[in-house]
């Protein structure tokens, strides 16, 4: 006589095979043959549209389930090479909703009580799971769309920026797109140190000169004037003709505003003999500018 003889049967396989009283998976034990002999009370809540699965085939039992056939034969290849398998996505509908399973089996064995060697299994619901993680991957590719535009208008802002640059004076430039406090929408008074400056007879040479001519002569003359005032601080207003505005002490405040301006027209008045010089060296005529400041 075997121990097993002492032991009831039924209450060694509830025991078993993931408490099947109190699982809360869908728990089913089967023959080595794969048919089912027992399954817990989840397994009919699970699957409402199986009836008594006792004694049927567990493959049958996949294929009502609609399991596809491609992991019924995967489930039975590996459960007879390896003796367990893992099916970790199995999706199915049930009374019309979608659900997302996973399904672990293995062989049992057990030399005392030969009624527990079999195949025991559980089914475990996914579903939520699968849901969140869709909505986790949902947020990851939004952020990372959402990162694409930003990365977009970023480029477009630079590239508008950087043709800005080429006509913004750079301290109007600077305090524009550097500027870390908000804009402000009341006007102020400031007190400013304004450059005038024009070219002598500008009517006159620009009737006896070829237009193209003309354009680069005004082109480097305008050019070199910008420079000098830049480097010194100023803030460029305007351009008429050939004349220049340009004034310190706005944007940025300039405690020295007078002592830069000056030394800008010094600057431009010198760069402008030295100029001059080698343009009448090379047959283009001087230009004679006249400067003024207001303080």
């Amino acid at each position: 006589m075997k121990i097993e003889d002492f032991i009831k049967k039924e209450a060694v396989l509830d025991l078993s095979f993931f408490n099947f009283s109190n699982a809360i998976t869908a728990a089913y034990f089967a023959s080595n043959d794969l048919e089912v002999l027992r399954v817990n009370q989840n397994f009919k809540t699970f699957f409402p549209i199986l009836e008594n699965v006792n004694n049927v085939l567990f493959p049958s039992v996949l294929e009502q389930l609609g399991v596809p056939g491609h992991q019924i034969d995967e489930f039975q290849e590996n459960l007879k090479e390896k003796g367990r398998v893992l099916i970790p996505r199995i999706e199915l509908k049930i009374d019309g909703e979608d659900k997302v399973f996973s399904l672990l089996s293995a062989k049992t064995t057990n030399s005392d009580f030969d009624f527990l060697n079999g195949i025991q299994g559980q089914f475990v619901d996914r579903t939520v799971e699968n849901k969140l993680r869709a909505e986790k991957e949902e947020l990851l590719d939004q952020k990372l769309r959402d990162q694409e535009i930003i990365e977009e208008k970023s480029e477009r802002l630079e590239s508008i920026a950087n043709r800005l640059a080429k006509y913004l004076s750079p301290q109007v430039y600077q305090s524009i797109f550097s500027s870390e406090t908000p804009d402000e929408t009341t006007h102020k008074r400031k007190n400013l140190t304004v450059f005038f400056s024009d070219i002598e007879n500008f009517t006159d040479l620009s009737d006896s000169l070829e237009p193209e001519k003309l354009a680069q002569v005004i082109n480097n003359y305008l050019s070199e004037m910008t420079t000098i005032a830049i480097e010194c601080g100023g803030t460029i207003d305007k351009f008429i003709g050939d004349a220049v505005m340009a004034f310190w002490g706005a944007p940025a405040k300039d405690e020295d505003k007078v002592l830069h301006a000056c030394q800008s027209a010094l600057a431009i008045s010198h760069a402008l003999k030295k100029v001059n010089g080698q343009w009448e060296a090379q047959g283009k005529p001087a230009l004679p500018t006249r400067i003024g400041l207001h303080v």
